[in-house]
């Protein structure tokens, strides 16, 4: 079992996926370098700050 890296919860293959998680997925890829090491909850939350307040990153 793999644990994410910022709240300790399970990483799921099969977990569902949302917008907010694929844009979590690309932060995660490309600005963190961390892919592969965050839960869908953590992606999702990510994604959606980043839509909120890293404008740079919003095209």
């Amino acid at each position: 079992m793999k644990s994410c890296g910022i709240c300790g919860g399970e990483i799921r293959e099969e977990a569902e996926e949302s917008e907010f998680s694929r844009a979590g997925e690309w932060l995660a890829e490309d600005v963190w370098q961390d892919k592969g090491s965050l839960c869908v909850r953590c992606l999702e939350n990510r994604g959606r700050l980043a839509m909120m307040y890293l404008h740079e990153y919003n095209r």
